[in-house]
């Protein structure tokens, strides 16, 4: 797919380097509170829940459409999952805060105990219903809550192009947020197909 295609090529371009020492890089880290740490974190998250929907609908349907779109969504994002813990990593920095998701763009958010960690993310509820589905409807309830999930995502990810203090962060952000814009107007066409909206 375009998608992936792009998305592959973005990566190749923002891959952190390995060959600085890590002192060197520790010395130079974003802030704890900055934009990058904060988002690197709250991403990681957010994508690991792509991941995990697009690995559950991939065995609930057998439509190569919808299948596509999974495995597009499991190899870039658990790419750029990687590329982020990893940066952590360098940064000096831990892979999860103490404080609430989101407090980096100026809005924390309270989770809610549902298992929704931030806004966009599917609940247990969801995740329980999506794994009992089968066929059209996993297909139509696999594209509404990634809708959702990615319409959180690419805000997130415009959030960090414009506030992020590296260049890796902004350009890896700005490509998100790209990426998921067409991938939202990929699943409203998809479940236009299907007879069904994304609300």
């Amino acid at each position: 797919m375009l998608l992936l295609a792009l998305a592959l090529i973005a990566l190749t371009f923002v891959r952190p380097s390995t060959s600085a020492p890590a002192a060197s890089a520790s010395a130079s880290a974003p802030a704890e509170s900055s934009a990058d740490v904060g988002f690197a974190r709250d991403m990681a998250v957010h994508h690991q829940q792509a991941v995990e929907m697009s690995f559950i609908v991939r065995d609930r349907t057998s439509d190569e459409a919808v299948r596509r779109l999974a495995f597009d969504i499991i190899n870039t994002q658990a790419n750029q999952r990687g590329m982020l813990l990893g940066w952590l990593e360098m940064w000096g920095r831990a892979k999860s805060s103490p404080g609430p998701p989101m407090a980096w763009m100026g809005h924390s958010f309270t989770p809610r105990g549902d298992g929704a960690l931030m806004p966009g993310m599917a609940t247990d509820a969801e995740l329980d219903a999506l794994r009992a589905a089968k066929g059209k409807a996993a297909e139509v309830l696999f594209l509404k809550l990634m809708t959702t999930h990615h319409k959180a995502g690419a805000e997130m990810a415009r959030a960090a192009a414009s506030a992020a203090g590296t260049k890796e962060i902004r350009s890896l952000a700005s490509g998100m947020a790209l990426a998921q814009k067409s991938e939202i107007a990929l699943m409203a066409d998809m479940l236009k197909e299907r007879g069904a909206s994304t609300s």
